[in-house]
């Protein structure tokens, strides 16, 4: 029998990706338990997003100050989800950037726990703070001479507000959620197809590090498994619709296959949700009722969703 996976806080690493560039990997990457980075060079230290619950953001913090003597002066946000953006707060003296839209977001629904989805999580005190510099479509800075590009796909993917941290010079990506290692991808606050085409843009950009938002460091070769889950998605989407079934009932009829190993298999009838608004003819990532597809996922999965954060 095989033990459950180590979830603690003291669980996680921190994992050098080049000089001066770090992950900050926390196992086993399932709900709520991200992936952050952050970058040291030049006088400046540069986190790429925050965790879910405070504890979890002060254990961060806490690791990039004994890695690097120093405290972040900037954080990057990736999206606007909670498990990127609620420790923000904690990141005292450091200007936060993102995208406008996931400002506009954080703005409009604050900090949302989904109490009635999840059960399990310590939140401690949080505090919402978006973004304090926003940009529409790419923002280059520089950590001394470490290029930092940030790239907004230019539509919605695994929300409407996604950045990709493209680090040029050392092939290095932080990819937040449009990557996942491990576990099932989630494109219900954005797009089935267009999560597809932000895949595409990784592919042009030619990564050889990735550091997915949940999960190990891993290389190219996991956007294929993340686009072939997606395709998948559409298949079971396209036989659900026209044989009239719900997302629910589409999900369960179809056969997982080697999908089966991936976590949080309870993101299916959400995602396909998603697709049956884009075989709708809806706008990628126009605002669907998210409690209709908890409500789907809920089901599918027996009850709560047990959460370690």
């Amino acid at each position: 029998m095989s033990s459950a996976p180590d979830r603690s806080i003291a669980a996680a690493k921190v994992q050098q990706l080049a000089e001066g560039v770090h992950g900050y990997v926390q196992p086993d990457g399932s709900w709520w338990i991200n992936n952050s980075g952050f970058i040291s060079a030049g006088g400046r230290t540069i986190l790429i997003d925050t965790c879910s619950t405070e504890r979890r953001t002060r254990a961060l913090l806490a690791a990039v100050t004994a890695t690097t003597g120093a405290t972040p002066d900037t954080v990057l946000n990736t999206h606007h989800h909670g498990d990127h953006t609620n420790g923000n707060y904690l990141a005292e003296g450091a200007l936060v950037i993102g995208h406008r839209k996931t400002r506009e977001t954080m703005l409009a629904i604050g900090i949302e726990h989904y109490d009635a989805l999840f059960t399990g999580s310590d939140w401690g005190h949080l505090e919402l703070r978006p973004p304090e510099l926003v940009f529409d479509n790419r923002l280059t800075l520089y950590a001394g001479d470490v290029e930092i590009q940030l790239i907004h796909p230019g539509h919605a993917a695994h929300t409407t507000n996604d950045v990709l941290v493209w680090l040029p010079r050392q092939r290095i990506l932080f990819a937040g959620d449009l990557v996942f290692n491990g576990g099932s991808p989630f494109a219900l606050m954005g797009s089935v197809a267009g999560s597809r085409a932000a895949l595409n843009i990784i592919r042009e950009l030619n990564p050889k590090t990735i550091l997915a938002g949940h999960g190990p460091v891993c290389g190219p070769e996991v956007v294929d498994v993340v686009d072939d889950y997606l395709a998948f998605v559409q298949e079971v989407a396209e036989r659900g619709f026209e044989a009239g079934q719900n997302p629910l009932e589409a999900a369960r009829a179809a056969d997982l296959g080697r999908f089966a190993a991936l976590s949080e298999q309870e993101r299916l009838p959400a995602n396909i949700y998603r697709a049956y608004a884009e075989l709708e003819g809806k706008e990628w990532g126009a605002p669907l009722d998210l409690s209709v597809a908890f409500t789907y996922s809920l089901n599918y999965n027996g009850g709560p969703i047990r959460c370690f954060s």
